[in-house]
């Protein structure tokens, strides 16, 4: 199956998930990812403001302030296809772009450097258990992590978008961990024993 069909798939099947569950859901995979040692230990977190239907990330962000974490929000450039990551400390600094998509506005926050953050929470529709995913289809995220040495790329995400396999790319970079309601899983382990 190719990424645009699996991508459909289950962009269909989460259409489909009710308001409380979308929310309960949500709500467990924040509570699991604050006590992710790997999220405790850090200082400054990439995240996106999701978008249903994504895990929300809107209380988990409010959560990482709480703890004094600096989260940094992507930025995307549609003519380069390419991102850059800025601190905010308040939803003020969010500016609604195409797509529905809300991002930092620079002159109101903080240029975060990539090997700054010592994890950056991946966005995608489809990921398997090796920590491949079928993002949205433009590469921002594979494009940015390429050079990224520092931390763990950590994905949040509904079982349902959870497949033994997605087709890969050479460009495509994995993630290290995926945690979803009912998982944890140690994408870097499951790749080794491949």
């Amino acid at each position: 199956m190719d990424k645009t069909t699996i991508r459909n798939e289950v962009r269909e099947v989460l259409a489909k998930m009710s308001e409380e569950a979308y929310h309960d859901r949500s709500v467990t995979v924040v509570k699991k990812v604050l006590q992710e040692p790997y999220i405790i230990e850090a200082n400054t977190i990439g995240i996106t403001i999701s978008n249903k239907p994504e895990v929300d990330t809107i209380h988990l962000i409010e959560e990482l302030w709480q703890l004094g974490k600096k989260v940094a929000i992507p930025k995307c450039n549609p003519k380069t296809r390419e991102m850059s990551f800025y601190a905010i400390e308040s939803f003020d600094q969010l500016e609604t772009v195409y797509m529905h998509l809300r991002e930092p506005i620079p002159e109101k926050s903080e240029f975060i450097d990539a090997n700054e953050m010592d994890v950056i929470l991946v966005p995608g529709v489809v990921f398997d258990m090796f920590g491949y995913r079928v993002g949205y289809g433009g590469g921002y995220y594979d494009r940015y992590v390429i050079n990224y040495r520092k931390g763990k790329l950590i994905s949040l995400l509904f079982d349902e978008q959870l497949y033994e396999q997605v087709p890969t790319d050479v460009h495509d970079c994995p993630v290290d961990i995926i945690v979803t309601p009912t998982k944890r899983i140690d994408c870097v382990t499951q790749r080794g024993a491949n």
